[in-house]
This record gives structure tokens, C-alpha cells and sequence, in this order.
């Protein structure tokens, strides 16, 4: 990865690490929770050497971005945090009308924000894991998910801060983030007060057991950046979902206008969800994102897709790209 290039900008009033590989037409990365730019190195060089310019930001809260008040859940909307891509894209992409996005779990979810407020910035968009959720208006998303799962489903455990970022602590950030990362049970994550330790199906002394494509070197990297900023500023984008929910009611009921081609694994959590499976299949998914080209079921494959099967989800994103027309390169 040494020819990845790291610069810190200043973005929508923040101070944004971005990392960048590649001149070419620009390919933005999101990433989710918890990880940070680093996950998505392997996509980065190799759009790279196929002629593109891959640029993955830290976000708000993550990494090595810093200038927001993590102790502030409120700075952590999806209108917060589309705002930063949008800066990040004036300042680095200006010549380019629209960019290529690729987005897995909490950054698809803001690759679907900036689709929504700002298309006229996006080209195409390859999102993982995450299908495109549309707003309920008349429930507001925690308040279902506790009627659903009850309180502890993982994203409601996440709500009161400063209580789960205690539990990690007991855990050790290194455990924390393999268990997270190697999670492969496609049932609701329960976390039970008290009961982390066995949450994840192993116990306090049993070592974890990283699969072939996760290695200890990763898992370092992650931990490094969580021991410096600690967990709060990743979980404030579960604690802003309701707050979400109330300043995006002018998009009820909107549609995604922007070509889409979805990625999930079979045992992915987010596909085995109630209803999830009937929604991208049945022409809930297509109503909602009437541009949506293509949808992939990857067979024996978990949450972190990108990363179990990096050698397909490159041939899926470059094969996608290549079916527009393609501006002239650019670099930072």
C-alpha cells in the first residue's frame, strides 16, 4: 500500500484523512462500522490499475479525521456526514460532475443519503450489504427495531452513550473488532447488559480464530485508530437514527435516482432481516431505486463482503464502471 497517498483537508469544518491512489475517473469509498479507509485498500488499488482514481475518506468520528464533538450525537446525521462527501468532493473532484461511489454497511447507507439529497454528484453507485431503506412516516427506526428485536438487539444497545463504549472496554478494543468482524451468524446480534462475553459465541479466554481473510495485521490497524479515538464517535451514527428519521421527512416516499448495482452475502445479517429478503426480490427494492441495474447474492458469504471475497467485489465494481462513459483523469 505504499503507494497510497494520505493528506488531511479541511472539509465542512472538519479536518477529514482521506486516503488516495490512482489518476483516472474518481471512485469515492465509504466505509462502515468499525472500520475506517483502510478496508478498503484492496478496491482502491485495484481500480487504480485499471486507470481510476480511488479516494476513501475517513468519516466523521473514525480514524484519523478529527473536529467533530464525539460527546455531541446530533453532529452525526446523515445530513452531517453527506455535507462532509459533498465538501470532500468540491474540493477534490471539482472538474468531474459526477463520481463513481461504493459504499458497505453504515457507508452504504450514507452513499444512499448522498444519492437521495445530491444526485446531481453521483454517477453510479455500488453499494454492499445494505440495501436502500425507505422512510417509514409514522415510526420512527429504533422505536421499531425495539418492538422487533427487543433491547438487546445490538443497535438499540448502542443508544445510550457511553454504556456500550464500557462494555468494549472490559472486552479489549482488539476483541471487540474481531468479534465484529468475524461475526457469521445470519440471526439477529444480541448484545445483553453485562453479558458481552459470550455474545459473539465464544467466551474470556478462548482465543479468536481469524478466517484467511482477516489477518492480525488489519485488526492492529483498526485497533490502533479505536484506542485513539475510542468507539463513541462510530456509535453516534446508531444514536442519530431517529434524529434522522425527523429531519428526513421531506424525502418520504422519494426515490433513488442514480444507476445502482447491490451486493450481499446469504448470511449477511442485513439480508436475513424480517422482510429483507421479500423487499429486494419482489419489487420493493426496484420501486425505490427504479435505476437499480443488478442485484447479487454472494453464496457462503457474511457481513463483510469486500473483504471475504475482495477478487469478485473488484470485478463486480470495475465491470459496472466500465458500462458508462468515463471522464478524463484527474488527481488531488
Amino acid at each position: 500500500m505504499e503507494d497510497i497517498v494520505h493528506k488531511s483537508l479541511t472539509v465542512n469544518g472538519i479536518n477529514m484523512h482521506v486516503a488516495e491512489i490512482g489518476q483516472g475517473p474518481f471512485v469515492l469509498f465509504l466505509h462502515g462500522f468499525p472500520e475506517c479507509w483502510y478496508s478498503w485498500r484492496h478496491q482502491m488499488a485495484f481500480m487504480a490499475s485499471h486507470g481510476f482514481r480511488a479516494v476513501a475518506p475517513d468519516l466523521r468520528g473514525y480514524g484519523d479525521t478529527t473536529g467533530v464533538p464525539v460527546n455531541d450525537l446530533t453532529k452525526f446525521t446523515t445530513l452531517h456526514v453527506v455535507g462532509d462527501v459533498v465538501a470532500l468532493l468540491n474540493a477534490v473532484a471539482a472538474q468531474e460532475e459526477k463520481v463513481f461511489v461504493v459504499g458497505h454497511d453504515w457507508g452504504a447507507m450514507i452513499a444512499w443519503a448522498l444519492c437521495l439529497y445530491r444526485p446531481d454528484k453521483v454517477k453510479a453507485l455500488v453499494n454492499l450489504s445494505v440495501a436502500f431503506s425507505p422512510r417509514n412516516p409514522s415510526k420512527k427506526p429504533v422505536e421499531i427495531l425495539r418492538a422487533v428485536y427487543g433491547e438487546d438487539y445490538y443497535i438499540c444497545r448502542f443508544q445510550e452513550p457511553g454504556e456500550i463504549e464500557g462494555e468494549f472496554a472490559q472486552m479489549g478494543t482488539k476483541r471487540v473488532l474481531k468479534n465484529f468482524l468475524t461475526y457469521r451468524n445470519p440471526g439477529p446480534l444480541y448484545l445483553p447488559k453485562g453479558k458481552l462475553f459470550g455474545s459473539f459465541g465464544d467466551s474470556a479466554d478462548t482465543p479468536i480464530i481469524l478466517p484467511s481473510w482477516l489477518s492480525e495485521e488489519e485488526v492492529d490497524y483498526y485497533a490502533c485508530k479505536y484506542e485513539k479515538s475510542g468507539f463513541a464517535g462510530a456509535l453516534n451514527y446508531y444514536r442519530a437514527l431517529d434524529i434522522n428519521w425527523e429531519l428526513t421527512a421531506p424525502w418520504t416516499g422519494d426515490q433513488i435516482q442514480v444507476p445502482v448495482k447491490f451486493i450481499v452475502g446469504d448470511l449477511d445479517i442485513t439480508y436475513n432481516a424480517p422482510g429483507a429478503k421479500e423487499f429486494i426480490h419482489k419489487g420493493g427494492f426496484k420501486r425505490y431505486v427504479p435505476l437499480l441495474k443488478e442485484v447479487v447474492v454472494m453464496k457462503g458469504v457474511a457481513h463483510f463482503i469486500h473483504k471475504e471475497k475482495p477478487d469478485e467485489i473488484n470485478k463486480h465494481i470495475l465491470d459496472f464502471f466500465q458500462e458508462f462513459p468515463l471522464p478524463s483523469s484527474s488527481t488531488m
